[in-house]
């Protein structure tokens, strides 16, 4: 598959698209890459009790004017970076038509806390069904701290470039492939990089009767750990000059990553996208950790092929 050299960003006008699109834009200019930046919106229909149950169909011009203004001030905002930005309003569902465009770029970046308006879906919904869909690497940006969003009235904070990247390592062909795209991103940025893989060995012990009354929590750790070494140093083949941290440690995945990232800039977590609009979402742990982590959250899916992976 051929990609553009291009980061792909959904704007609604929102503060939390707005944050979204300068971590895009930060991404953009360290990799050397382009931006694109879409405002999406579809016309709503609605029953007229006035009109004996007919349906009645607003008008475009109004919403498209807005979504022009939105992109206006979003091309404003990334101007002067010294990174190409093409910004088009597209006519269609928020998430339909970033699944759509996430064919043919490196990465679709969106915000958790959309207003909705001109896309007829709030960007809080898209951002948890595009990762699931993409064909790319989606990587969500929260407008939080401690776990709680910022209120509107707090000035959007700067983007912090990526100094510490932790990546979620279960052994599932999703959490290796999202571990190339960390050890690329940790290449480019000059990152520390993390590999953890949770084991919640404490909860399994007491919930799960048929296991052994006496399981060597350590051993387990160490057993996990060197799984992890040899998954690793798999992926570090073709990047000798990247260090990578690993850790085996007694939790599940999704309470660990959203720990780590209270400290980290950029979460990486793979997961079994499944497809079909109406079943599906992410896994629990992706799931959960882009409802609760205060740092950025790339999730890379089976729909991201390997080939992808290409670092500046």
């Amino acid at each position: 598959m051929t990609r553009d050299d291009v980061v792909l960003v959904g704007v609604d006008g929102s503060s939390a698209s707005l944050h979204a699109l300068d971590w895009a834009g930060a991404q953009a200019a360290t990799h050397g890459w382009g931006l694109r930046v879409v405002c999406s919106y579809s016309l709503p229909s609605f029953t007229a009790a006035s009109l004996d149950g007919g349906y009645a169909a607003l008008d475009d011009s109004t919403i498209q004017q807005g979504a022009r203004a939105v992109l206006a001030e979003a091309t404003a905002r990334v101007s002067g970076r010294g990174v190409p930005v093409a910004a088009n309003v597209v006519t269609g569902d928020a998430t339909s038509v970033l699944i759509e465009m996430s064919h043919t770029v490196r990465a679709v970046v969106v915000g958790t806390r959309g207003r909705g308006g001109f896309a007829d879906r709030l960007l809080g919904t898209v951002s948890s069904a595009l990762p699931a869909h993409a064909y790319c690497p989606t990587v969500v940006v929260p407008l939080r701290q401690g776990g709680k969003p910022l209120p509107d009235d707090v000035p959007i904070p700067p983007v912090r470039p990526l100094r510490r990247i932790v990546v979620g390592v279960d052994g599932s062909p999703a959490a290796e492939y999202a571990l190339r795209y960390a050890i690329a991103e940790a290449e480019v940025w000059g990152a520390e990089l993390t590999a953890v893989a949770g084991v919640p060995v404490g909860a399994m012990t007491g919930v799960l009767s048929w296991l052994p009354a006496a399981v060597d929590r350590e051993q387990v750790l160490r057993d996990v750990t060197e799984g992890l070494h040899v998954v690793v140093d798999r992926a570090l083949a073709d990047h000798p000059g990247v260090t990578v941290k690993r850790h085996a440690l007694d939790g599940t995945g999704a309470e660990l990553l959203t720990e780590f990232s209270v400290a980290t800039d950029l979460i990486v977590v793979g997961s079994r996208g499944r497809g079909g609009f109406a079943g599906l979402l992410l896994g629990s742990t992706s799931q959960a950790v882009l409802h609760h982590a205060d740092c950025p959250v790339m999730v890379v899916t089976n729909r991201c092929a390997p080939d992808a992976v290409v670092a500046s």
